[in-house]
């Protein structure tokens, strides 16, 4: 298994708010994935799933999002493209690079990722089944507010605000998860 640790210490220093803020959303996202994983018997051992989901969001730092303690600069929508660049930079395995790279909203489009300003060389689209069980998961958790897990409703709600393609992408990943 990779050793997920060194890089979530390389980049969130002990004792910061951010570093706090960070592991626990992300141990959120790994628990319910577990959870759902054992659950449908998905065919993902559970190192892989614990490593892909505590390196999801690590290039939330680079990004200026306040409310959660990131002071970088660049657009939060970023975040995916920047901890994917930043984990294959590491030597981090491919597939852990593409659930970063993945994990936005319900995915992304090309025609979306267009309108958003990111770079167009690549897919934002969970794939792989290691990348869709994250990118849900990630859903019914927040960084900021509530650590509560959120119903499916109100995360349904939330995709909607994106547009219906949006929704019908997280519809069909709540079909295959069923949370």
């Amino acid at each position: 298994m990779f050793e997920y640790q060194n890089i979530i210490d390389k980049y969130y220093p002990q004792g910061s708010a951010l570093r706090v803020i960070y592991t626990s959303h992300c141990r959120q996202v790994a628990e319910l994935a577990l959870e759902i994983a054992a659950r449908l018997r998905l065919p993902i051992d559970k190192e892989t799933i614990e490593c892909a989901a505590m390196l999801h969001d690590i290039g939330i730092f680079l990004c200026d999002a306040p409310a959660i303690e990131c002071r970088g600069t660049h657009p939060y929508i970023l975040h995916g493209v920047l901890g994917a660049d930043l984990l294959r930079r590491e030597g981090v395995p491919e597939e852990y690079a593409l659930v970063a790279e993945r994990h936005t909203g319900s995915g992304i489009t090309s025609a979306e990722a267009k309108a958003l300003a990111l770079p167009a060389d690549r897919s934002y689209l969970p794939d792989s089944l290691l990348e869709r069980l994250i990118c849900y998961a990630d859903k019914f958790y927040s960084k900021s507010g509530s650590a509560e897990r959120k119903s499916t409703e109100s995360v349904r709600k939330s995709m909607a605000r994106f547009g219906t393609e949006a929704l019908k992408r997280f519809d069909a990943l709540q079909s295959e998860f069923k949370c």
